[in-house]
């Protein structure tokens, strides 16, 4: 199963909580207080939000974290890979010489494809997109031609 890990889902809390007061300066504690997400955790995604340049740490008594740039000119790309590093569906889309069996491997080129279609399709997502309540996104999926709507599975 493809998923983002915990840490990257709580990034994506954090960051979406200071989006929507994108003027003001958080706290760790503040950011706790409003999310529920616990004061470590919440520590440690500033730190390397800070360190990937998604967020802008202000020290002092009356620092805290801001965001470095507009949240429409951060996506979800961004994030991830700030929290968990290259996205990859496989060990070899992003690095060569990892599999014992790419020097045979017939379907190396897919997967590449493959991890480059998701990363565009995260990539397109922005900051902003994320705090627009869903009701309001829309959203295009191409099926494919001889798919009917019964053929689709809505997972809960």
């Amino acid at each position: 199963m493809l998923r983002v890990s915990k840490l990257t889902d709580y990034a994506t809390v954090i960051l979406t909580h200071i989006a929507h007061q994108p003027d003001e300066l958080h706290t760790a504690s503040d950011i706790t207080s409003e999310t529920g997400v616990a004061l470590p955790t919440v520590s440690k995604v500033l730190k390397l939000l800070a360190k990937n340049n998604i967020l802008i740490s202000h020290r002092g008594s009356k620092g805290g974290y801001a965001l470095a740039k507009n949240p429409s000119e951060t996506n979800v790309a961004e994030i991830i890979i700030a929290i968990e590093g290259p996205i990859s569906m496989t060990e070899c889309s992003t690095s060569s010489g990892i599999c014992e069996q790419e020097p045979s491997c017939e379907i190396k080129g897919n997967w590449h494809l493959i991890n480059r279609a998701v990363y565009t399709a995260i990539e397109a997502v922005s900051l902003a997109d994320m705090i627009t309540p869903v009701k309001q996104q829309a959203v295009k999926i191409s099926l494919p031609r001889n798919a009917k709507l019964n053929d689709l599975k809505v997972e809960s």
